[in-house]
């Protein structure tokens, strides 16, 4: 099946003249020359609106089965390619949402249908491991192909993990086992932590906390909720834990006309977190890590000055912290930068790092000293998944062969500048456009006018998300040209316009 499917593209590619295209783009500001991805269509197409009627029965089927009320519209995965996302009613959308910011190099993209294709790999499709007792003879090498050759500063280690929510829940795992340790001085539990956790009682259970940010998004799991303060409905419901939550910087735009109420900002958000690691103490609940996005992505896009994250990263050492930034909405090159805390300019920026979304596989990197010190402890059945670690090293192989994070800055340029411009001429209903390389947003005047313009957006041709209260952001894949750019600006327009 995959070798026909990768025939077909190529053979689609040859005929790429013959595509019915979008009409003619207006652009509103001057238009890059039309770059071509090779495995990319023209432009949207739009035959019905959207969810249109063949969703619209699936959805039924479906609601028999499982809730169904996030359902936005089935897709034909087949169909779609490049910058591209085919639905079932085979409306063509400019997808700049991407399966929530995970396709990292669009739509069946051809070395990734040549890799799947290749019958050397079949065992690795067919057979999924218990990672954790027996890995293949080459997951070593696939490990140091893909995520080591990415690793962020100062870091060697590497766990795998199915997704973002188990990355995060283990690694504060991690932090936790490490702080123990620390405490104890040495790794040998006593005979009453061994007793005591049985039965979920301190010591053995330690009234430890982690440190996280109002507006933060770290997942859906237990521990990952009590980090998590982007929406309500995520948690409600749901027991968790007395963890201290500090305010996250709630900047003024444009920066470079409230240069010293941010900085001021910053300061007391800073402040706050010390004080907070103080109290905790106080109370018998030491912090034993700081968690934290480079952008915080769920919560609203909200930013931070390089300033801030070093200033707490040596909060998190002066007072014994871990220091665990989130990076599985930001890594993978949407910034610019391959992880956005590189725009932080650090050697050692943090001492876990986790990932996952356009790394395809999750997991998080971590300093020697946070390696799970007995087995188990770190631990499920599958681990990772191999066949993600296959696709990735590809994946990186086109992002290096392509330039792709040079793509990325070029078209991000653009992109906020074209937001720039559609909010200086649509004032009463768009602000604070923001963003670091194609990873941006714009805030809308309320709720239900974002849902609107979503909505539109959609039936024209373009696929958006929202975040935040009333934020609208943009998560293009890294194929991402500055001809799409001006393909979206346009439609965006004409939707402003309907609205004013």
């Amino acid at each position: 099946m995959a070798s026909s499917l990768i025939s077909r593209r190529f053979a689609l590619s040859l005929q790429k003249n013959l595509w019915i295209g979008a009409p003619a783009c207006r652009y509103i500001s001057k238009a890059a020359p039309k770059t071509q991805v090779e495995f990319d269509y023209d432009g949207p197409s739009m035959k019905t609106s959207v969810p249109g009627p063949r969703s619209q029965e699936l959805l039924k089927q479906l609601g028999d089965i499982q809730n169904v009320a996030a359902i936005n519209f089935f897709c034909n995965y087949e169909e779609s390619r490049g910058n591209y996302l085919v639905d079932v009613d085979n409306n063509r959308m400019l997808d700049i949402y991407t399966q929530i910011s995970s396709i990292p190099i669009g739509y069946n993209h051809p070395a990734l249908l040549k890799l799947m294709a290749n019958s050397n790999n079949l065992s690795t499709l067919v057979n999924r491991p218990a990672l954790g007792i027996l890995p293949p003879e080459n997951f070593p090498d696939k490990l140091t192909e893909s995520l080591l050759s990415v690793a962020p500063s100062g870091m060697t280690r590497v766990q795998t993990m199915a997704c973002g929510s188990c990355s995060n829940e283990n690694a504060y795992k991690a932090m936790f086992i490490w702080y123990r340790n620390k405490e104890r001085g040495h790794n040998t539990p006593s005979d009453e932590d061994i007793s005591t956790c049985m039965i979920n009682q301190t010591p053995g259970c330690p009234d430890l906390s982690i440190l996280s940010f109002m507006g933060a998004f770290h997942g859906r799991t237990l521990g990952c909720l009590a980090t998590t303060h982007s929406k309500a409905i995520h948690k409600l419901d749901v027991p968790s834990f007395d963890w201290p939550i500090a305010p996250f910087p709630r900047l003024q735009y444009p920066l470079e006309e409230f240069t010293r109420e941010n900085a001021q900002e910053e300061a007391r958000c800073l402040e706050e977190v010390e004080d907070l690691i103080v109290k905790w103490r106080q109370k018998g609940r030491p912090v034993a890590g700081i968690v934290i996005e480079p952008i915080q992505a769920e919560g609203g896009d909200n930013h931070a000055s390089p300033d801030f994250f070093r200033s707490l990263r040596n909060i998190a050492r002066k007072h014994g912290c871990a220091f665990h930034v989130d990076e599985v909405q930001t890594g993978g090159g949407t910034t610019g930068k391959f992880w956005a805390h590189e725009h932080w300019g650090m050697d050692d920026p943090a001492d876990i790092v986790s990932f996952s979304k356009k790394l395809l596989t999750g997991g998080y990197y971590h300093k020697d000293e946070l390696q799970a010190d007995k087995p188990y402890r770190i631990f499920n059945t599958w681990m990772g998944d191999p066949t993600k670690n296959l696709l990735l090293v590809e994946v990186l192989n086109v992002i290096r062969r392509e330039n792709l994070l040079e793509e990325v800055t070029r078209s991000g340029k653009a992109l906020l500048n074209g937001l720039y411009e559609l909010q200086a001429q649509y004032p009463a209903i768009l602000s604070r456009a923001r963003g670091q390389g194609t990873f941006c947003a714009i805030d809308v005047c309320d709720d239900a006018t974002r849902t609107n313009i979503l909505l539109k957006a959609r039936d024209k041709g373009v696929l958006l998300g929202g975040c935040g209260d009333r934020s609208i952001r943009f998560r293009p894949s890294l194929v991402f040209k500055e001809y799409h750019v001006h393909i979206f600006l346009n439609i965006f327009n004409d939707v402003l316009a309907q609205l004013k």
